[in-house]
């Protein structure tokens, strides 16, 4: 960014380049300034000195220390009444002649791939999680299935269940496909990396319909924003019980929750439409008379609005998760509202052991 000031600062100014370029300018004028030579740094009377050091890395390299720490080896030589300085001091020398490392046989990590995701119309990317609802007593749960479209945030799909098992999830996941007529190698779906999601059967099932897997990376839920956010509006809703009688009282809750969300939620990440207009292909007629209402309203009071007749809230053309960088595309802002679905509870499958 410090190389990219000047070439814009000869058009909009220094002050408008670093604002452009979030660059401060106290630290753009700093950089100007003319490095000043470092001095040496002198030498303290109490170090040791070349000799001594040499004495203390011939020790430390000795056959009975050459595997030990250096604090073991401090304690050892005190023990036979021998000082040469502090164990610190050892690790110092050491590290100058690059004499310390990991001898340990340390698993490493893989790195995961940062996905990246885009969808600009319905049925082309799907986030799906699990999350617990409480049971009638202390340690008892149903497990909430949960399929929703990025871009429309309908749910497409939903299942209630009394465990956490790949099966049940695939037969979820195959049923939405086909109700929503998904052809082979036109889907994403997306999900973080619980146990049903890496599972050897989901990933089998997936690559029998043509879905393309993707994965989010471990412990970042940034990665999953929608099916979190989803999770969060059905937890934080006034009607949410502490826990559930019974699993017809939760699969109850759950039908009537996920109609009133793709029905009647209005959501702030889609103009305020809702998911079902929005997956049925019905943004633009919905917009076009809500910007109608509004041209009639400033027709009948022109007074009323001195800026100018307001302009509704556009539907966004794309839907990201992780947006590359830069994007051609305006990225929505992801709130916390998410969630449901008009009969789904009745007619997704749902399992009970």
């Amino acid at each position: 960014l410090m190389e990219a000031v000047p070439g814009l600062a000869q058009t909009v100014g220094v002050e408008g380049a670093c604002a452009a370029l979030g660059v401060p300018r106290a630290t753009w004028y700093r950089h100007q300034q003319p490095k000043k030579p470092q001095e040496p740094r002198t030498k303290s009377h109490r170090a040791l000195s070349d000799s001594e050091r040499a004495m203390v890395l011939s020790v430390l390299s000795e056959d009975r220390f050459v595997d030990r720490a250096p604090e073991e080896v401090y304690a050892t030589l005190l023990d036979e009444g021998v000082y040469h300085c502090s164990w610190r001091t050892m690790y110092r020398i050491l590290e100058d002649n690059k004499a310390v490392q990991e001898r340990r046989n340390q698993r490493r990590h893989p790195e995961y791939k940062k996905p990246e995701l885009v969808a600009r119309a319905p049925n082309e990317v799907w986030s799906w999680d699990i999350t617990k609802l409480r049971g009638p007593t202390k340690g008892t749960y149903f497990y909430l299935f949960v399929v929703m479209d990025i871009f429309s945030r309908k749910v497409v799909g939903w299942m209630l269940a009394d465990r956490e098992n790949a099966h049940l999830a695939g037969v979820l996941i195959a049923e939405a496909c086909s109700r929503h007529g998904v052809t082979p190698d036109s889907l994403i779906l997306h999900s973080d990396r619980g146990a049903p999601m890496t599972a050897k059967c989901t990933a089998q099932l997936l690559a029998d319909l043509g879905v393309t897997r993707s994965l989010s990376r471990p412990h970042v839920s940034d990665d999953n924003p929608f099916s979190e956010s989803a999770f969060k509006t059905l937890k934080y809703g006034p009607g949410f019980p502490d826990r559930f009688g019974s699993y017809e009282d939760a699969r109850a809750f759950c039908r009537e929750f996920f109609r009133w969300y793709n029905n009647e939620h209005r959501h702030s990440g889609i103009a305020m439409l809702t998911p079902l207009t929005v997956h049925e292909g019905g943004a633009d007629q919905a917009l076009e008379q809500r910007q109608a209402t509004l041209d009639a309203a400033v027709a009948a009071h022109p007074e009323r609005f001195p800026r100018g007749a307001p302009k509704v809230r556009p539907l966004p053309e794309a839907v990201w998760i992780n947006p590359p960088l830069p994007v051609d595309a305006p990225v929505p802002e992801v709130d916390g509202t998410v969630l449901a679905d008009d009969n789904q509870g009745a007619a997704m499958a749902e399992a009970r052991a």
